[in-house]
């Protein structure tokens, strides 16, 4: 099953979206002598925060079924719920892991909004691009279109690359946390010369995102060399806390007022304000760093 384009042209209006996001100037003594701006993708809707519409807004058909990956507490799940929901076309996720009762805030959300939710062991999980795995779930639920784990194709980085388009003052680096790297490689083919892009990846052992970028910009058709991975600001791996990352989250809140995801946000302001402090970037630079 195709996507339709007729889709796109008029939800953001129909739903109320808050585009162009707003791009604000953090003041904060740790930023020395670069400028930084944040570009506040988490206030576009609340169904729909981040990153998640931008991946999402090419990817979804008009009518049928839509058939995705992810984990028990995958925002990308809950999103494309919510998508289903309000467009009015069925929805069904495909859990990494056993089934649990009573389900956790975000599943019991994305079933509220009409999700169809199936369980897999993670052995079989990874055989999620299989065809024989896919002709399996379309005997069980049938035709679908499928948005793979985290949106991730050449459908979202087209929706990804159109935020570096509604930054209207003049930035030298975007900056921004990296799950699987899609928001990354679609912004970066949209950066003018002279700009680049760099990404704090949320994983433990994040270099291995460098050849999923570069798959994911060959699929799209626009393979680019301006952007940079700094994987060192994990913080012990996916979802893991530290209380060094927890106080940094807490103190950022108590300064600015903004809410950083632990998960994401917190660690690549963490990271870009270590950099900051390290000098890596000259005196003058304006970074832009894309609360997602």
């Amino acid at each position: 099953m195709e996507a339709s384009s007729c889709f796109n042209g008029g939800m953001s209006h129909a739903l109320d979206l808050r585009l162009p996001s707003p791009l604000d100037e953090l003041a904060d003594e740790r930023t020395g002598g670069v400028r930084v701006l944040l570009k506040r993708d988490d206030l576009i809707h609340p169904d729909f925060p981040g990153n998640k519409w931008r991946k999402l807004k090419y990817n979804l058909p008009a009518a049928g079924t839509v058939l995705t990956f992810g984990g028990a507490w995958s925002n990308h799940i809950l999103a494309t719920a919510a998508a289903g929901h309000h467009f009015g076309f069925g929805t069904v996720g495909v859990i990494r892991g056993e089934e649990h009762h009573p389900l956790n805030p975000v599943l019991a959300r994305a079933a509220g909004f009409g999700m169809r939710l199936a369980y897999v062991d993670r052995t079989t999980y990874r055989s999620r691009a299989e065809p024989a795995f896919l002709g399996r779930l379309r005997d069980r639920f049938g035709d679908f279109h499928l948005i793979p784990e985290g949106g991730a194709n050449a459908a979202a980085l087209r929706g990804t690359a159109e935020l570096v388009d509604e930054i209207e003052s003049p930035f030298d680096v975007l900056a921004c946390a990296c799950g699987t790297g899609a928001t990354l490689a679609g912004a970066a083919t949209a950066l003018a010369p002279g700009r680049r892009a760099v990404g704090f990846p949320v994983l433990r052992g994040g270099d291995y995102l460098t050849g999923e970028i570069r798959r994911l910009q060959r699929e799209y058709g626009v393979p680019t060399a301006n952007w940079s991975l700094e994987p060192d600001f994990h913080f012990g791996g996916f979802a893991r806390r530290t209380p060094v990352l927890e106080g940094f989250v807490s103190d950022f809140h108590a300064r600015h007022g903004v809410a950083l995801d632990p998960v994401y946000e917190g660690k690549m302001m963490s990271g870009l304000l270590t950099l900051i402090g390290r000098g890596v970037f000259r005196p003058g630079t304006t970074v832009v760093a894309l609360l997602a």
